[in-house]
Order: structure tokens, then sequence, then C-alpha cells
């Protein structure tokens, strides 16, 4: 890390105020030449920038964070800059010119907190899913995946993980030693065996951690004019579906994402289920059902003033929604559903929402416990539940056989952290990020 970067951190431009973070070993001196001195740490100071020419780039606030306490452990700066495209790219071009200065990569800043300490992968992805938060549940999940929990967790785990190896090794080499008790070997499988369990347990949550995350996935069924884009557009407040009086209309899945309840909500619009369509609309009624098989809630809509029954997939959760409530002579006619509405009139989509946010709401509580809340950490916890399953188990190996089997356990927790063996996975993980963090 010889080199200095630099980037914008404060979103497009133009705006109010443009932030410009600069880091490496060379930020002290950048700062002297710009503002005429090194200004005092954690201090924000009004300073007049000046290219090499002596000309005024700008006058703004400067902040200098020594290392190693700034946010990539190296020395930093920030500029607050007026927000005009030509300011800053004055102040680009004064740092540009400077050996061994250049602009950031995507995550660059993140990447280097990462190197040199600051945080672990864990909070590396944490501060990831904090900045592309859209939902209340989401903000909440990301801050705490951003603490040490994760970190203490997979380190008390792999750490008993190295004690077991610990003890076996000591077995097969200093049987003979006095200090040294015999016949260890029964107390820690028993302890591997219940890190197992944990391990497996912890696992289980990635589900709830996944729809937090990603969103929970509604698919709207029904037989076509039932009133699924109406419905769409209605739940949205806008118009993303074509609505018309001609069946067939919708093809491909819509969606659209809403925050109900605080919890990010990705509801779809499907095409109409119904027998001998025509060879493009079967293919959308089959994304349809494959959507709907994929999904966590299925509402089924249906006519109130002429009703077809369409079934849900088996084993996902549905409700039964009539629509177009307002056209019926007696509105006690519609019975045997969830919810009543009229897509048209708004009516009961109060009571929708209402539905759907009890049904999230469980998952959304979640938000702030212990989860693993990436693919690639319950992939690495999987793979270190195998391994010391199979040195739990292999009791007729040799014992040398079981401790490399909880070496490679122990390896595989160390990698969710970053611990051993990351470099193949930082480009990835670092390339999510926006140019500036």
């Amino acid at each position: 890390m010889r080199e200095t970067i630099f980037a914008i951190s404060s979103g497009s431009l133009p705006s109010g105020v443009a932030i410009v973070r600069v880091s490496g070993p060379q930020v002290r001196e950048a700062i002297a030449d710009l503002s005429g001195a090194v200004p005092e740490a954690r201090r924000a100071t009004l300073a007049s920038l000046r290219g090499k020419d002596g000309n005024l780039l700008d006058c703004g606030l400067l902040l200098f964070f020594p290392a190693p306490n700034s946010f990539t452990g190296e020395d930093c700066a920030e500029l607050h800059l007026h927000g005009g495209p030509a300011v800053v790219r004055a102040v680009f071009r004064a740092l540009g010119e400077r050996e061994d200065f250049r602009p950031a990569e995507a995550g660059e800043f993140t990447r280097r907190a990462f190197l040199n300490g600051k945080i672990d992968l864990t909070g590396a992805e944490a501060l990831a899913d904090l900045i592309s938060a859209e939902t209340e549940a989401q903000r909440r999940f990301a801050l705490a995946n951003g603490d040490e929990r994760h970190r203490a967790l997979y380190a008390e785990w792999r750490q008993r993980l190295i004690r077991a190896r610990a003890m076996i090794e000591a077995e097969l080499d200093f049987s003979d030693e006095e200090d040294v008790p015999g016949s260890v070997a029964e107390g820690v499988w028993q302890d591997v065996a219940q890190l197992c369990r944990a391990m497996r347990a912890h696992a289980s949550g990635f589900r709830d951690a996944e729809i937090i995350r990603n969103g929970f996935r509604v698919v709207i069924l029904g037989a076509p004019n039932a009133g699924k884009s109406s419905l769409l557009n209605a739940m949205a407040r806008r118009d993303v579906a074509i609505v018309t009086d001609e069946p067939g209309t919708t093809r491909d899945v819509l969606e659209v994402a809403l925050d109900i309840g605080g919890a990010k909500v990705i509801v779809s619009d499907t095409a109409g289920i119904r027998t001998d369509p025509g060879r493009v609309e079967a293919l959308g009624i089959e994304r349809a059902l494959e959507h709907a098989r994929e999904a966590d809630l299925v509402l089924i809509l249906e006519d109130a003033t002429r009703p077809q029954k369409i079934e849900p997939p088996e084993g996902i959760p549905a409700l039964r929604v009539a629509n177009k409530c307002d056209l019926l002579a007696h509105p006690s006619a519609s019975t045997g559903y969830d919810v009543e509405i009229s897509a048209l009139t708004g009516a009961g989509l109060d009571t929708l929402f209402d539905r759907i946010g009890q049904i999230t709401a469980s998952t959304a509580r979640r938000a702030s416990d212990l989860l693993p809340f990436r693919e690639r950490h319950v992939r690495l916890i999987g793979e270190a539940t195998r391994h010391a399953d199979r040195a739990v188990t292999m009791v007729s190996a040799d014992l040398e056989l079981r401790a490399e089997e909880l070496r490679l356990s122990a390896d595989a927790l160390g990698r969710i952290a970053g611990a051993i063996d990351v470099e193949d996975l930082l480009d990835t993980i670092f390339s999510q990020f926006c140019i500036g963090k």
C-alpha cells in the first residue's frame, strides 16, 4: 500500500458539499502543500486549498486523521468542498499530479481497513449491507452484524477446535509425560460433538437473514382479469403494470419492492392462470408458477364477482384475497376469504398490508439476532461442521487423521472472518462497495 488513494465519498455531483477522502502514506505532505499547514488531528479547520501554481482551488473544511486512529488505519484526510463538478475536478487534478497518488477503486478504503486490522471480513460485509439498507429491519440487521459478536463467536468456535486438536496431539506425542492426562479423547469428542450442534443451529438461521437482507417475496396468483396488475399498482401507489380489460395482458413477472412494517417486501405480478393458453401465455404461466414455488407468501387473488379458484403450490403459505368487492350487490357474498379488497378504490388494502406485516414481523424481529448473513458464511460453517463431524464419527481411524479433520474445520471457520487464506475473496467482497468507501 505504497500509493495514496483519493475519491469522492459523499455521492453524486452537483451537491451542497462534496467530501473528498484521501488515505495513504503521503497524506500529511499533500494537505500541507494544498493548505499550507497540517491541521490539528480530528479538528475541522477552514482552509484555502491551492494548486502547485498557487491558484486558489476552493475554500473548505479540512480534517486530518493520523494513523493508526483512522478508518483505514493509515493517515487519512477529508476535504469538505463546495459540491460543484469543476471544483472537485480541480482538486482531483491537483492530487493526481502528485507522485504515487491515484483515484481509489471500489471498496479500496474498506479493503485497506481490513488489511490494517481495523475490521474483519464480516465487519466489511456488514458495512456494505448498511450502505445498501433500504428498510428499518435491514438497517438494524446491518448494525447488529457490524459489531464484534460474529468475530467473537467464530473465534471462540475456532479456539475450541484448536484446543481439541492440541489435546489429541498432546496425547499422541506426550502420552508418557506425567502432566499430560491419559485418555483425554473422550472429553474432547463430547465437546466437538456439542460444537457441531451449535454450528448447525446457527447456520439454520440463514433463511431469516436472507429474507431480511434480500426481501420477503410475495407472489400474486390468480385467473386472468382477477385484478393482479391493478393490485400491484395499488400496493406500489404508482403504475408499475399495464392494466386493460383484455385477459392475458401480463406475460412476464413484474416486481416492486415495498417497505411494509420496516421489512423489505418484494411483490410480484404474474400471468393469469388458466387452461388452454396460447404458446407465449403458457410460458408466462410457467414462470408464474415457478416464482410462486419460490415465494415466501402467495396471494391467491380472485374476482369476487366471478371467482375462479386457484391452488397455491404445496407447502407455500397463502392468503386468499377477494378483489372487486366494490362491485358486489351484497358485500356479504364474498365469504371464505382472508382479506376482501378493491384494487380500484383502495378499500381493504390497509388490512392486506397488516396481514402481510403480521407474517413478516417474526422475521423482522430477528434483525438484532446473531445470524449468518452471507451465503459464504453458511458454506464455510457447513464445511467446518462436516470436518468436525468426521473427526467425531471416525472412531476406528487413527488419531492423526481425526486431528487433521479438526484442523480443516478450524481453518474453515478462520476463513469466515478473514483470519487465514482470504486473498482470493478480497476482490469479490470489496468490489461490491461504491467508489469512496
